[in-house]
C-alpha cells in the first residue's frame, strides 16, 4: 500500500473505500475476457458506422445521377448532363460540414450529460435526415440541389454525433488486451457501408434497366426512383439498431469519474459482464466520491501540459491530414474512374443505353474499389492493432501512402498511357495502407488516450479536425481538378495528397502507444490522488441527481 493510500485511509475512511472499489471496478473492466455483452457493444456501434459510410458515400454515385436528371451542364450527348461545379460541391460537402458540428456538438454533450443519453439520439437525426433527402423535392422558388444542400448538413450533424460516442462507448467497455480490435471492428463497417452503397446502386440500376434504356439523355425520368432509393435505403440499417442505442447501459466510467457514483459503477461492471443486463435504481442513497471535476479551468490546465497537449495536438493533426486524402479520393472515385476510363460505355450505345451504362460501370468500379483495397485493410489493422500496437501501423500507413501518392501524381501520365489497371492498383494499394494505417489508427487512438471527463470531447476534437480535412479536400479538388481542362489537375492532386501523408508521419510522432495499458494509465494522471475524498452535498440532493441522471431500469 502506498504512503498516500495509507494517509486517505486514515484521514477518511470512506474515501478509501471508494477508492479501492473504483479500482477493483475497473480492474474488472480492463481483465474481463471476451463475451456476449462486447459482441452487442461492437454490433450496437458497428450498425452507426455502417450506415454513417453508406450514406456519406452513396452520394458519391448518386451526385452523378442528380447531374443527369437536374444538371444544367450538358457533358455530353451520349451520357447526359452533370450538376454544376459549385452543384455537384454543395451536395458532396454538405455532410462534411455537418459531421464536423456535429463531433464538436456530441463529443462534448457525451461528456456531461452522458454516452448512454446521447447515443441513439444522432441515429434520428440521421434517420429523420435520410428520409428527408429520399422525398426532397423542387418548386419555382427553391432548387433540389438547395434542398437537398440541407438535408446532407442535418444528416452530417448526426454522422459526426457517432464518432466520439461509438469510439468511447466501445473503448469504456472492452478489456485492455482486445480495446483495439474491438474498435476497430466497430470502424471496420465504415468499410462495408461503402460497398454496400455500391452494390444497392448497382441493383436499383439492374431493377430499373428497360426504364433507364428507354429514356433520352436529356430526360432519364427513371434515374429518379433510382437516386431516390438509394439515399432512402441507408435509413434501414440505423432503423434496425436504434432500439440496441437507446437500451445500451451508461459506461461505468462515466458513472464512476464524471456522476462520481463508484457504487453504482461497480454494481453495473457485476452485472452487464455477467449477465449483460444492468439495474439502476433511484431510491438507493448515493455517496458520491470527490474526484476531479470538468469545467473550463480544469480543461485549460490539463491540456496546457505538453504531455497531454501534444497528444491532442497529434491526433487532431493526424486526422487532418488523413482525411485529405481519404475522403478527397473517397467522394471522388466515380470522377477519378471516369478520368481515367474506366468502365467507359462503348461508343456505340448512345441515349438512355449509355447513361445506363455509365452508372453501372461506376457502380461495379466503386464495389471493386472497396473489396479490392478498403475492408481488406480494416482487417489487416484488426489483425495487428493489439499485437503490433497503434502507432507503429500509423507511422507505416502514412510512409506507406506518401510513397504511393507519390507515384501516383508524379507518374500520372505515364501509368495511365500503358494502363489504366496499374493506375487502379495503385489507387486500391492506397485505400487498402489507408485502412491499415491511419484511417484506423486516427479513430482508436483518440478514443484511449484523454482522461474520462474529457474523452469524448477530446475524440470529437480530433474527429472534427479530420473532417475539415475532408472539407478542405472535397473544396480544394472541385475548385482544381479542371485547370487545364477536364480533369487535368488530378496528378497534381494527388502530389498534394503526397505533401499531407508525409506531414502525418511527423504528427504520428507525437502520440504514445495505447496498446495494452488501461485508459487511466493512459490519461497521465495520478491514480493515487484521484478520489481523495467523499463529497459534501446533502443526500437528497445526490440522491435526486440520481434520478435525473439515469432513469430507473431493468433489462
Amino acid at each position: 500500500m502506498s504512503d498516500h493510500a495509507s494517509d486517505i485511509q486514515k484521514g477518511d475512511p470512506a474515501a478509501y473505500a471508494l477508492d479501492q472499489r473504483r479500482r477493483a471496478a475497473l480492474a474488472e473492466v480492463d481483465n474481463a475476457g471476451f463475451n456476449r455483452f462486447h459482441v452487442k457493444v461492437c454490433f450496437v456501434a458497428g450498425v452507426g458506422f455502417f450506415t454513417d459510410a453508406y450514406d456519406l458515400f452513396a452520394i458519391n454515385i448518386a451526385s452523378t445521377m442528380l447531374g443527369n436528371i437536374y444538371g444544367p451542364v450538358t457533358r455530353s450527348a451520349r451520357t447526359g448532363a452533370s450538376l454544376a461545379k459549385n452543384q455537384d460541391l454543395g451536395v458532396k460537402v454538405a455532410s462534411p460540414v455537418g459531421t464536423l458540428c456535429g463531433q464538436l456538438l456530441f463529443g462534448w454533450l457525451a461528456d456531461v450529460v452522458g454516452r448512454k443519453r446521447m447515443y441513439g439520439v444522432e441515429l434520428c437525426v440521421i434517420i429523420v435526415a435520410t428520409f428527408g433527402q429520399a422525398i426532397a423535392g423542387r418548386a419555382h422558388a427553391i432548387s433540389i440541389i438547395g434542398v437537398l444542400v440541407v438535408w446532407r448538413f442535418i444528416q452530417g450533424v448526426g454522422i459526426g454525433g457517432d464518432y466520439p460516442l461509438s469510439a468511447v462507448i466501445s473503448s469504456e467497455f472492452a478489456s485492455r488486451r482486445t480495446r483495439g480490435r474491438l474498435m476497430t471492428a466497430v470502424f471496420a463497417a465504415q468499410g462495408w457501408g461503402q460497398f454496400a452503397a455500391a452494390i444497392v446502386s448497382a441493383i436499383c440500376l439492374v431493377a430499373f434497366k428497360p426504364q433507364i434504356q428507354r429514356d433520352t439523355s436529356s430526360n432519364p425520368v427513371h434515374l429518379d426512383f433510382v437516386w431516390r432509393l438509394i439515399i432512402g435505403l441507408g435509413a434501414v440499417p440505423g432503423a434496425v439498431a436504434l432500439y440496441f442505442r437507446l437500451t445500451i447501459p451508461e459506461t461505468p466510467r462515466f458513472t464512476m469519474d464524471i456522476e462520481r457514483n463508484v457504487r453504482q459503477a461497480s454494481q453495473d461492471v457485476d452485472t452487464f459482464l455477467t449477465t449483460g443486463t444492468f439495474v439502476v435504481d433511484p431510491d438507493a442513497v448515493v455517496q458520491r466520491a470527490a474526484a476531479p471535476k470538468a469545467s473550463r479551468q480544469d480543461f485549460l490546465n490539463y491540456f496546457s501540459k505538453w504531455e497531454n497537449g501534444k497528444i491532442l495536438l497529434g491526433t487532431s493533426y493526424s486526422w487532418f491530414a488523413l482525411d485529405i486524402a481519404f475522403y478527397g479520393l473517397g467522394l471522388n472515385s466515380s470522377i477519378i474512374l471516369t478520368a481515367i476510363n474506366f468502365g467507359s460505355p462503348p461508343a456505340h450505345l448512345t441515349q438512355g443505353f449509355a447513361v445506363y451504362q455509365n452508372l453501372l460501370n461506376l457502380s461495379i468500379g466503386n464495389m471493386i474499389l472497396s473489396v479490392a483495397g478498403l475492408i481488406p485493410g480494416y482487417y489487416v489493422a484488426f489483425l495487428f492493432i493489439d499485437s503490433w500496437g497503434r502507432k507503429p501501423i500509423q507511422l507505416m500507413g502514412f510512409i506507406m501512402l506518401t510513397i504511393i501518392f507519390i507515384i501516383m501524381g508524379f507518374g500520372y501520365n505515364a501509368i495511365l498511357k500503358n494502363s489504366s489497371g496499374a493506375f487502379t492498383f495503385l489507387y486500391c494499394l492506397a485505400n487498402f495502407f489507408q485502412n491499415f494505417g491511419p484511417n484506423t489508427t486516427t479513430f482508436v487512438i483518440p478514443g484511449e488516450a484523454f482522461p474520462t471527463r474529457y474523452r469524448s470531447t477530446a475524440h470529437g476534437i480530433s474527429a472534427a479536425s479530420g473532417k475539415l480535412g475532408a472539407i478542405v479536400a472535397q473544396v480544394g479538388f472541385a475548385q482544381l481538378k479542371d485547370i487545364g481542362g477536364t480533369n487535368q489537375f488530378i496528378n497534381h492532386i494527388l502530389e498534394i495528397f503526397a505533401l499531407f501523408m508525409l506531414t502525418g508521419i511527423f504528427s504520428t510522432l507525437l502520440l504514445p502507444e495505447t496498446k495494452g495499458r488501461s485508459l487511466e494509465d493512459i490519461s497521465n494522471e495520478n491514480q493515487e490522488n484521484f478520489i481523495h475524498g467523499v463529497s459534501t452535498r446533502g443526500v437528497a440532493e445526490e440522491t435526486g441527481h440520481a434520478s435525473s441522471s439515469q432513469e430507473k431500469t431493468s433489462r
